[in-house]
């Protein structure tokens, strides 16, 4: 065996060396299907983009999509949806993107989906070393119901169980700064048709008794807004009528209330969806991508 190492050591050219796991976690790219949890045999993956010139600050992405995921052999994963779009500009500026799934409707009710992805920003914090980005300012990108997810982990902040035998689950939860496309932000005042069906989807129960509205409440991230709560940029259409724009209204004032740095960006016209519905885009619509760069930078990165 030792002969062995030798002569394959002598056919490697001069200062050639094999990559460490850490530097092939660093290097440009797409690292797929990280598991960053288990549930009860089930794997929880997560994929890292790295980007060519990395600026030492991670975002967790979550895609918008109802809460549901469909149960079919060779549906599309979570992870992988509306990141071709919104991955580029935040690679662009280099930030180190973690695009994760989580569990979801129907098969999955609230609050898994929010558990996983606190335990998603508790595996990318304890292994930012590995990923090269600073542990104590992780940001947050999510639309919709993904919107809503990140926007309730950051508000509530949770703290790490110092007493959790997992080293992973000792670790905070908290977001230091997040950008919400047309987010679910109040449950309870969610009333059009389609989104009240999602809602009930992903609580498992309407609101019917004092159990469910509590729940409803407790899901909502607008009722955990405080001083502590991180930035926030809201991003939504004036013309949603899936999510409609008093959601955003109403966080903002909230936010506001609290005197934590928020701001909410309109787009005229906007319907729900990823790009707004880019192909009647307007001349008068913001740079939504742009937008978001600048917060992350603003609030991450301190420029």
């Amino acid at each position: 065996m030792r002969r062995f190492l030798l002569i394959v050591a002598a056919m490697l050219p001069l200062g050639a060396h094999t990559a460490t796991a850490k530097e092939a976690r660093v290097a440009p790219g797409v690292e797929r299907n990280v598991v960053y949890g288990m549930y009860s045999g089930l794997a929880l993956l997560l994929d890292v983009h790295r980007p060519a010139k990395p600026n030492g600050f991670g975002v967790i992405f979550i895609s918008g999509s109802g809460w549901q995921a469909g149960l079919e052999y060779g549906a599309a994963p979570l992870k992988e949806q509306q990141i071709p779009l919104w991955g580029p500009p935040l690679l662009a500026a280099g930030y180190t993107v973690f695009a994760i799934n989580h569990r979801a409707a129907p098969r999955f009710h609230y609050p898994a989906a929010v558990d996983d992805v606190q335990r998603a920003i508790r595996f990318v914090r304890y292994h930012a070393g590995d990923y090269g980005i600073d542990a104590t300012r992780i940001g947050g990108v999510g639309g919709s119901s993904g919107g809503h997810l990140l926007g309730l982990a950051a508000m509530l902040g949770s703290a790490g169980n110092t007493q959790d035998a997992d080293p992973v689950n000792r670790e905070s939860a908290a977001l230091a700064a997040v950008v919400l496309r047309a987010p679910l932000l109040d449950l309870r005042t969610i009333d059009t048709v389609e989104g009240t069906a999602y809602v009930v989807s992903f609580m498992e129960a309407p609101k019917s008794n004092a159990s469910s509205n509590a729940a409803y409440a407790a899901a909502s991230p607008i009722t955990h807004v405080n001083a502590q709560s991180p930035p926030v940029l809201l991003l939504h259409g004036d013309a949603d009528t899936l999510v409609p724009l008093s959601q955003s209204v109403a966080m903002q004032a909230a936010l506001e209330a609290a005197k934590v740095p928020v701001k909410l960006v309109t787009i005229p016209g906007g319907v729900h969806g990823a790009d707004f519905g880019a192909a009647q885009r307007r001349a008068d619509w913001p740079d939504y991508f742009g937008e978001t760069v600048t917060w992350l930078d603003r609030y991450l990165r301190g420029r």
